[in-house]
C-alpha cells in the first residue's frame, strides 16, 4: 500500500512538474595561460526562488576522470582545494538566476569541457545543463635546434627543431642567413612544418651556413638558430696532426743547430786568442836569458832553454889553444 502511494505521489510530481532551462551564452571559449576564464551559465525556471535551488560546476579533462570545481545548495556551496584561491562563485543566483563562475591563472592542464547543472525543485523537467569547451592558449616555448648526420659533403644532414610547450601545438618554419644578412626561405630539401625537422640530401658547400627555426602558434612565436660547418674527415685531422709534429721536429732542430753553431763559434774565438798569446811568451823568455862571453848571446829555443851558435863554439876553441 505504501509503495503504490509512493508512485501516485511519483507520477503526480511529474504530471504537475515545472520546467528549467539552462543555458550557456558561449559554448567555446579560448583563454590564454595565466588570464582568467568567465564560465557564463544562465537558467529560466518556473520556480521564482527555491530554498532547495542546487548549482554545480564539474570538469573533465583530455583522458582524464571528471571533477568537481565548484557545488552549492541551499545557499551552503563548496570549492576544491584546486580551486579555492583562484575561482569567483556566483552572487546571488536565486534571484539572478546566473550560476556563472570565474576561474583565474588558468593553465594549460585547466583546458577542457565544463559542466553547469542546476536544479530548482519543484523544477525537474526540462534542460538541467549546458557545457563549455575552453581551450587555454601558450605561446610556444623557445625551441631547441640540433644537426643530425655527417656533415661532409655529399651525405644526408638533417636539423631539428622542437618547443617543449605551446598550445595550439605550434608549427615550425625555417630559414637561411642570405648574401646580404636576411633570413630568406630555404630553397631546397624536404620541411616538416608540424616536427620541426630539415632533410638536406647531399650537402654542399651551398648549403653551409647559418639556419632559424621559429616555433609559431596563435599566440606567439619564438626561435632558435643552428649553424652548417663543413666537417674535416679523419684523413685530414690525420694530415694536421703529422704536419704539427713535423713542424714541431723542425723547430727542435733549428735551435740545435743555432745552439750548436754558437758553441763553436765560441770555441774557435778562444783558440785564436790562445794561439796569439803564445809568441808573446816565447820572446819574454828569450829576453830574460843571462848573456854569454864578450857581448855574445845565447840563442834560446821557442821553450826558452839557451842554445848553441857557431860564434860561441869559435871562441871556446879560441881559448882551449890559448891556454895550452
Amino acid at each position: 500500500m505504501s509503495s503504490m502511494l509512493t508512485l501516485v505521489v511519483l507520477f503526480s510530481l511529474i504530471g504537475c512538474g515545472h520546467f528549467i532551462t539552462v543555458t550557456a551564452p558561449e559554448r567555446y571559449i579560448n583563454v590564454t595561460k595565466g588570464n582568467s576564464a568567465f564560465l557564463q551559465c544562465t537558467f529560466v525556471s518556473t520556480q521564482q526562488q527555491s530554498p532547495a535551488l542546487m548549482i554545480q560546476w564539474s570538469f573533465v579533462a583530455k583522458n582524464a576522470n571528471i571533477q568537481q570545481v565548484y557545488y552549492l545548495q541551499s545557499g551552503d556551496s563548496v570549492i576544491p582545494q584546486a580551486y579555492k584561491a583562484r575561482l569567483t562563485p556566483p552572487t546571488s543566483p536565486a534571484t539572478t538566476k546566473n550560476a556563472s563562475i570565474v576561474i583565474s591563472n588558468m593553465q594549460v592542464s585547466d583546458a577542457g569541457a565544463y559542466t553547469c547543472e542546476v536544479h530548482n525543485l519543484p523544477d525537474i523537467s526540462g534542460k538541467t545543463e549546458a557545457s563549455i569547451t575552453v581551450n587555454v592558449l601558450e605561446m610556444p616555448s623557445v625551441p631547441f635546434c640540433a644537426v643530425h648526420g655527417d656533415m661532409e659533403s655529399g651525405h644526408l644532414v638533417t636539423l631539428t627543431c622542437h618547443s617543449e610547450q605551446g598550445s595550439p601545438a605550434p608549427t615550425y618554419t625555417w630559414t637561411r642567413l642570405g648574401q646580404d644578412n636576411v633570413m630568406v626561405p630555404v630553397p631546397f630539401g624536404n620541411i616538416d612544418p608540424t616536427k620541426g625537422s630539415l632533410y638536406i640530401r647531399n650537402i654542399s658547400q651551398f648549403e653551409f651556413g647559418l639556419y632559424k627555426c621559429t616555433s609559431n602558434n596563435v599566440v606567439g612565436s619564438a626561435s632558435c638558430t643552428v649553424k652548417l660547418e663543413h666537417e674535416l674527415g679523419a684523413g685530414t685531422i690525420a694530415g694536421a696532426v703529422i704536419g704539427a709534429l713535423l713542424g714541431a721536429l723542425l723547430i727542435i732542430l733549428m735551435i740545435w743547430y743555432l745552439t750548436h753553431s754558437m758553441k763553436k763559434q765560441k770555441y774557435q774565438a778562444t783558440k785564436t786568442t790562445e794561439m796569439q798569446v803564445m809568441p808573446k811568451s816565447s820572446t819574454k823568455a828569450y829576453e830574460d836569458t843571462p848573456n854569454r862571453g864578450s857581448g855574445h848571446q845565447d840563442s834560446v829555443t821557442s821553450r826558452g832553454v839557451p842554445m848553441a851558435t857557431p860564434s860561441h863554439v869559435q871562441a871556446d876553441a879560441d881559448r882551449e889553444e890559448a891556454q895550452a
